[in-house]
């Protein structure tokens, strides 16, 4: 394939591995983050709000904003499906293939809210991480579920405005990331994944809505998992046409010749080489649906058994809580959500998680959720702390270590909001000057 290049290509697998992270835009504009960022930042060319730090001086992870969801550590590669889908208010967007969550957590928040985004992954165990990042960035229009294609095809026929693909892969784009992925790749080539592929392209076209579009995209170079897998949606679906999407500096066009076929569409196509840009080997493909013929969805509506404000614990509690969407709350076992309106019926499904977790009344008390405090924005509750990420609190909250508050002024006894910032970071209970630490002991800081 590279020919003349290939002597370049074998040389950066030698090269460091660049490091980005993706602004969280629900919580924060790029504009106000590059002003109280403490990184050294440079932009990611195919996507807005991505930035290269150098991992020899900065650890993002480490520090407070990363705990408020204020960005997402991510290979810069991989931010360019999850950029390329044009998302418009009031989607319905599907990530087929989601865990961990960096595509989701970016389709999220471009949806700003509006819309719906069903996040699937076939792995239970890959959902505990998905999950996590879509209540750290505050995705309150969310739909978690754990099913195969051929399932959620059944259900969401002719659904989705906007299907997200990040199809399992050889993996030959990430040898410099992990050398695990030329392990596998010795051990599985390119056919395996063939046809893994091919069975989640074939149920995904049927949940497409006319008009709607397909981001498909690989982590490998192999024209059997990349053009001639385009070329395998269009032929699943004639109405499907490949669009142009951004071609940046480096980006390498689709090659109808090494897919032994004379589309020239496939040139609109992009593979991304790590001797040729500053990321990993990526592959993008944007296809829309042309489709004269209306095709209706099957799913009925879920019918939300709304929470009737009869429970003072709860009530006491939503009292200090500015909650624009309150009308779609759910109250079931002791538990409240928050559920998206949009909700599809889904009865049968392995739903994981459907809206938000807002918290559970027990023993006569309501206890919120770390999920909850993740939503609030900064004047969102009435009693609230905020320290500057610098202060030693603020890393004694993220350990899970009691506080004294004593000296602070205008809290109240009970519920605080601690923050970072004036960004929501979770809860914690004061009581005589004492803040008991309800931070959620999973997310804890080591």
């Amino acid at each position: 394939m590279l020919k003349d290049e290939y002597p370049q290509y074998e040389a950066s697998l030698s090269e460091p591995m660049y490091t980005c992270l993706r602004v969280n835009t629900l919580k924060v504009s790029v504009e106000e983050f590059l002003r109280i960022s403490p990184f050294e930042l440079t932009p990611v060319p195919w996507t807005k709000n991505g930035f290269y730090y150098d991992a020899s001086v900065d650890t993002p992870s480490k520090h407070p904003f990363y705990y408020a969801g204020l960005y997402y550590l991510q290979e810069p590669s991989a931010c360019l499906p999850a950029a390329s889908l044009p998302i418009d208010p009031g989607d319905k967007v599907l990530d087929l293939c989601a865990a961990p969550g960096g595509k989701s957590t970016e389709l999220g928040a471009k949806l700003g809210g509006t819309g719906l985004l069903v996040s699937n992954d076939i792995s239970a165990s890959r959902l505990k991480a998905l999950q996590k990042n879509i209540e750290v960035f505050g995705i309150k229009n969310s739909i978690i579920t754990c099913e195969t294609p051929e399932n959620l095809s059944h259900v969401f026929e002719a659904y989705f405005d906007k299907i997200l693909i990040d199809a399992p892969c050889s993996g030959e784009g990430m040898f410099r990331k992990s050398h695990a992925m030329v392990t596998a790749w010795e051990q599985n080539g390119n056919d395996k994944f063939i046809g893994i592929q091919r069975s989640i392209l074939k149920e995904a076209v049927k949940m497409l809505k006319p008009g709607g579009s397909i981001l498909y995209s690989t982590c490998t170079f192999d024209p059997g998992e990349d053009e001639k897998q385009v070329l395998y949606l269009k032929e699943l679906d004639p109405s499907l046409k490949i669009e142009q999407m951004n071609a940046y500096d480096g980006f390498v066009p689709g090659n109808p010749e090494w897919a032994e076929s004379d589309d020239l569409d496939l040139k609109k196509t992009y593979h991304l080489f790590p001797h040729k840009i500053k990321g990993e080997g990526h592959y993008t493909a944007l296809l829309k649906s042309y489709e004269e013929e209306a095709r209706y969805a099957t799913c009925g509506q879920y019918h939300i058994n709304r929470y009737k404000g009869n429970v003072p614990e709860i009530e006491e509690f939503l009292s200090h809580v500015k909650l624009s969407d309150n009308s779609c709350l759910e109250f079931r076992n002791n538990k409240l959500f928050l559920v998206p309106a949009e909700s599809p019926e889904l009865n049968g499904m392995r739903i994981m998680r459907r809206g938000v977790y807002l918290g559970e009344l027990k023993k006569n008390r309501f206890e919120p959720s770390q999920s909850f405090a993740m939503i609030l924005g900064k004047e969102s509750f009435d009693n609230t702390v905020s320290f500057t990420p610098d202060d030693i609190r603020t890393g004694k909250y993220l350990k899970g270590e009691t506080l004294d508050l004593s000296e602070e002024t205008g809290l109240s006894a009970g519920w605080v909001l601690v923050m970072v910032d004036r960004f929501p970071l979770g809860f914690g209970k004061l009581t005589n000057g004492t803040l008991k630490n309800k931070y959620l002991p999973g997310w804890r800081m080591i």
